[in-house]
C-alpha cells in the first residue's frame, strides 16, 4: 500500500499516541486503508465513462477526489486575505479572520465529515479483531483531522503567505500555530456534542436527534459569527473594541488576541486571558477526549440499534397529503416512496439537514444588520421582508442530493416495475422534497415575517411559495439527471456545486423581479398570476422532457 507523506508526517508523533494508550502501529494501518479507500472512491461522471482509457482509469483510481476540489476552499482563503493588509489592529482583523475560517470549517465537517465521525462499519470489522476500542476511534479522529488540515491549508495557504510578507516571520508561526490549535479544538467539541448526545438517546430517536442537533450547531455558528462582527465599532474609519468578560464565549476573539499580546505587546489582562485560553482550551479538550473516547465508541454502538419507532403517524401524513395532490396514482405513489426515503435515509439527513439551519437563519440575519437603525417598529412599510428569498437557498442542494442513496443499488426496481411515464418519478420525487422540507420553513418564515411587517405583505409571501415552486423546476432542469436514490454517496464527492452557484444567481433574479412588482399598482398580483401559469406549464412539460435523459 502507498506510504502516504500524512502518514509520514504522523510518525513524527508517535510518541505522544502511545502515551495516550493507543496502538500506534494498528493505527497507522487502519489510516493507511482508510487513506487508499478515500483514493479510490471515483465520481459518478468517471463510472458513466465507459470508453475511458484504462491509464486514465488508474490516474483516477490514484487520485483523491476530495484533495482535487481543495482549490474552491483556496479562493475562498484568498477572499479573506484583505484582512491581513488592513494595518495593524490584530485583535479585529485576525478575529474576524478566525471567525471566517471556523465557520467554513465547522460547516465542513458538518456537512461532510460527520458521516465519519459517526461511522459504524470499523465495528463490524475491527470489533472482531483484537484491536482496542481507543485505537479505533484515534485512527477515527485522526482520519478526520487529515482532511481537516488539508482543508484549513487551502483554506489558509494564502493568508499565510500574505501575513509572512507584509507582517513578518513571528505572524506566520503564531498564525500557523492557532490555525492548528483550532482545528483540535473544532475536530473536538464537534466529536464532544455527538458523545453529549449519544448519552441520553438511542435507535431511531438518537438518529434523528443528531440531525436536530446538526441544524442548531449550523444556525449557532451562523449567529455566532455575526455577533463576532458586532462586538467591533467603527468610529471615525476607525475600529474599536472593548473587551468584556463575557467575550470569552466568543471563540475567534480567542485566536485574535495572540498576535496583540506578542506582536503589540499589549499586556492587557484580557487579551492575556483570551491568549491563553487559545492555546490551553484545545489542547485540554484533546486530552480530554482521548479519554473520553471510549465512551464515545462504545455509544456509537447504539447507531446500529433499530430501536422503536412508529411509523404509524408517518404514514398516515404520507397517505393524507399524497391525496390531496391534484396528479396521477403513479406521482402519489413516487411521492410517497421519496417522503419515506427522505425521512429514513440518515446519510441523506446528514449531508443535507445542516443545509436547513442556514435557510432558516440566513433572512433574518440581513433583516438584523438593520435593526439598528430602524428597529422593530420601523420594519412594516420597508421592503426587507424579500430577504425571505434566502430561505430558498437550500432548494439546489435538496433537488442534487435527491439522487444519491446508502441503498443505490436497489435502483434496478426502476426498470422492473411497469412505470407509464418516467416523469412521474422525478415529478412525485421533487413534490415529496418541496412538501416535507421546504414547506415546514417557508411556512414558519411567513408566519414570523407577517408578524414583523404586518399581514399586508400575505400576498407577496404567496407569491415567494410559488416563486419556490418555479425555482425548484428551474433548478431541476439545470441540474444533471439521474433517477432518484440510484447513485452512491461518494459520487457526491465530485458534485456540482459550482453549478448551484448560477442558480443561487437565479434567486437573486426572482427577487429583483418581486421588488420591481412592488412598484407598480397591482404588480405583485400580476406577477403571482404569470407564476401560476408559468408553473402549470413548466410542471407539466419540464419532467416530461428530462425523463428520457436520467438513466
Amino acid at each position: 500500500m502507498k506510504n502516504y507523506k500524512s502518514l509520514l508526517v504522523l510518525d513524527r508523533f508517535r510518541g505522544l499516541f502511545e502515551k495516550a494508550g493507543v496502538d500506534y502501529a494498528v493505527m497507522r494501518h487502519i489510516l493507511q486503508v482508510k487513506l487508499m479507500m478515500d483514493a479510490r472512491r471515483v465520481p459518478s461522471f468517471m463510472n458513466k465513462n465507459s470508453s475511458r482509457k484504462s491509464a486514465d482509469r488508474q490516474e483516477t483510481k490514484d487520485s483523491n477526489n476530495f484533495l482535487g476540489s481543495l482549490w474552491i476552499y483556496g479562493i475562498f482563503g484568498a477572499f479573506s486575505t484583505p484582512f491581513i493588509l488592513l494595518g495593524e489592529n490584530y485583535i479585529f482583523q485576525m478575529s474576524l479572520l478566525f471567525g471566517i475560517f471556523m465557520f467554513m470549517t465547522l460547516t465542513a465537517l458538518i456537512s461532510d465529515f460527520s458521516s465519519v465521525l459517526l461511522d459504524i462499519r470499523d465495528r463490524n470489522i475491527l470489533g472482531t479483531k483484537p484491536v482496542s476500542r481507543k485505537t479505533i476511534s484515534m485512527a477515527k479522529t485522526v482520519h478526520v483531522f487529515i482532511y481537516m488540515v488539508f482543508l484549513t491549508g487551502a483554506i489558509g495557504i494564502i493568508p499565510l503567505i500574505v501575513g509572512l510578507v507584509k507582517h513578518g516571520v513571528l505572524f506566520f508561526l503564531i498564525f500557523l500555530l492557532a490555525l492548528i490549535l483550532m482545528d483540535l479544538l473544532v475536530v473536538v467539541l464537534t466529536a464532544t456534542l455527538y458523545l453529549a448526545v449519544l448519552r441520553f438517546f438511542d435507535g431511531e430517536k438518537l438518529k434523528d436527534m443528531i440531525n436536530y442537533v446538526q441544524i442548531g450547531f449550523t444556525i449557532a455558528i451562523t449567529i455566532g459569527y455575526q455577533l463576532l462582527i458586532r462586538l467591533f465599532d467603527i468610529v471615525n474609519l476607525d475600529v474599536v473594541f472593548q473587551p468584556k468578560w463575557w467575550q470569552i464565549f466568543v471563540v475567534p476573539v480567542w485566536f485574535g488576541a495572540p498576535f496583540e499580546v506578542l506582536l503589540q505587546g499589549n499586556r492587557d489582562p484580557f487579551y492575556v486571558g483570551f491568549t491563553l485560553l487559545a492555546i490551553a482550551v484545545p489542547v485540554l479538550a484533546i486530552l480530554v477526549y482521548i479519554k473520553l473516547m471510549p465512551s464515545l465508541e462504545r455509544n456509537l454502538q447504539k447507531l446500529a440499534d433499530p430501536g422503536e419507532r412508529s411509523n404509524k403517524g408517518d404514514r398516515g401524513w404520507k397517505r393524507f397529503i399524497s391525496g390531496l395532490l391534484p396528479v396521477g396514482p403513479q406521482e402519489k405513489a413516487f411521492f410517497r416512496f421519496a417522503w419515506t426515503m427522505i425521512g429514513n435515509e440518515r446519510d441523506f439527513k446528514l449531508k443535507v439537514y445542516p443545509s436547513l439551519g442556514f435557510s432558516l437563519i440566513f433572512p433574518f440575519i440581513f433583516i438584523f444588520a438593520q435593526l439598528k437603525e430602524i428597529g422593530f417598529k420601523g420594519l412594516p412599510g420597508t421592503k426587507l421582508y424579500l430577504f425571505i428569498y434566502f430561505c430558498a437557498l437550500l432548494v439546489p442542494t435538496i433537488i442534487m442530493m435527491l439522487r444519491y442513496s446508502g441503498k443505490h443499488k436497489a435502483a434496478w426496481i426502476y426498470h422492473t416495475v411497469p412505470i407509464a411515464e418516467r416523469s412521474a418519478i422525478h415529478r412525485g420525487t421533487i413534490m415529496a422534497a418541496l412538501i416535507r422540507l421546504v414547506l415546514p420553513i417557508y411556512v414558519l418564515e411567513s408566519i414570523i415575517f407577517a408578524l414583523l411587517f404586518g399581514v399586508v405583505i400575505i400576498p407577496d409571501l404567496i407569491v415567494f411559495g410559488f416563486a419556490i415552486m418555479l425555482y425548484s423546476v428551474i433548478s431541476f432542469a439545470f441540474l444533471s439527471k439521474a433517477l432518484p436514490f440510484s447513485q452512491p454517496f461518494e459520487a457526491a464527492q465530485q458534485s456540482e456545486g459550482l453549478r448551484i452557484i448560477p442558480l443561487m444567481l437565479l434567486l437573486a433574479v426572482f427577487g429583483v423581479i418581486h421588488l420591481a412588482a412592488t412598484f407598480v399598482n397591482y404588480g405583485v398580483y400580476i406577477y403571482l398570476v404569470i407564476l401560476i401559469i408559468v408553473n402549470m406549464i413548466t410542471w407539466s412539460r419540464v419532467f416530461s422532457s428530462s425523463a428520457a435523459k436520467a438513466k
